[in-house]
């Protein structure tokens, strides 16, 4: 139950292993917080490693492999690319903590990725008041609805119908993303997950084959078709969740400025949604606690498509297979 980018994975592991899947959704596929247009996957800092830091970094290593396989599978392109990531140097505390973070990172990312300090040179570059940058070439991007797009012709290629109405029959998964999160805490008669909205901008400037940007908070990402996204806001008050307004206007002035080579490209697109983030701020993933053959992957806020891969996998697993190996973190019963 579900077509955003967590059933539509799940759906691709499990038929990947013979299983007979069906994919159902009223509004279509990626009709949510999947249908944006941003597109980071990007690793959390090599520090204070956690279950959650190493399920996210497994999975963006087999981001690649995974996506090459789906387009394949499809003919369609997810926008998938790494290209890594630049962030500015502040001042000189972050540069101290960039070097430990360049130590750490050569243990914990297991010598596959680097993350290094560099002089800031050449046009596409973020505005460094040190002069210098940080470059991580574990981060990777791609086009959110294009890749569900690409997931979900695969799938019907598979064989999976993916409809818009029908009964759920066997085991059922449960990738329904805000509207899951609240009639899970209807159902529990508890908070155990909201909606985060989140304003994103699509600008006409071709930076393909160039790295995302990470700066003043904002994610700046070249996409292979020539536009390149700026995003996003996370407001927990809002009225309108779909609706742009002056704080997205605000998120496009702040990344003009600590990038000028965007400084005068056009504004293509603005887009606004709800992103279904869990009360534990980990993905829940796992069963449901109370109802047999049941099954909730949710709560991908910021890092469901970085996470996309493996919660598939680990999904599979334990539906299928009836074998956990999902962190205990991220368990539903985590987030009461």
């Amino acid at each position: 139950m579900g077509a955003g980018i967590f059933g539509l994975s799940s759906a691709w592991a499990m038929v990947q292993r013979g299983a007979r899947v069906q994919v159902i959704d009223p509004q279509g596929v990626a009709a949510g917080a999947s249908g944006g247009i941003v597109g980071a996957l990007a690793p959390h800092t090599p520090e204070r490693w956690n279950a959650k830091k190493a399920f996210q970094f497994d999975s963006l290593v087999m981001a690649e492999d995974f996506w090459r396989r789906v387009d394949a599978a499809s003919g369609r392109d997810s926008g998938y690319g790494r290209l890594g990531r630049l962030q500015p140097v502040k001042d000189a505390k972050a540069l101290d903590l960039a070097r430990a973070r360049a130590e750490t990172a050569r243990d914990l990312w297991q010598d596959k990725f680097t993350w290094e300090v560099l002089q800031a040179q050449g046009d596409w570059m973020p505005s460094s008041e040190t002069g210098l940058v940080v470059r991580d070439s574990l981060s990777a991007r791609l086009h959110p609805r294009q890749a569900c797009e690409s997931l979900a012709e695969a799938l019907r290629r598979a064989g999976v119908s993916i409809l818009r109405d029908g009964a759920a029959k066997g085991q059922v998964l449960w990738a329904t993303g805000v509207a899951g999160l609240t009639a899970l805490s209807d159902h529990f008669d508890r908070p155990l997950g909201n909606g985060v909205k989140g304003q994103a901008a699509l600008i006409g400037f071709d930076g393909r084959g160039l790295p995302q940007i990470f700066a003043e908070a904002l994610h700046i990402i070249p996409h292979a078709d020539g536009t390149t996204a700026i995003g996003s806001t996370s407001e927990r008050d809002f009225e309108a969740p779909d609706t742009t307004d002056d704080r997205l206007t605000d998120v496009i002035t702040r990344a003009r400025a600590a990038l000028p080579a965007i400084a005068d490209a056009p504004v293509l697109a603005r887009w606004a949604g709800l992103r279904p983030r869990a009360k534990s701020r980990a993905p829940m993933l796992g069963a449901w606690p109370d109802r047999p053959g049941h099954y909730i992957a949710n709560g991908g806020f910021k890092i469901g498509f970085g996470m996309a891969a493996k919660a598939g996998e680990v999904m599979a697993d334990l539906v299928l297979d009836g074998h956990n190996t999902i962190p205990e973190d991220f368990h539903p019963s985590a987030s009461f």
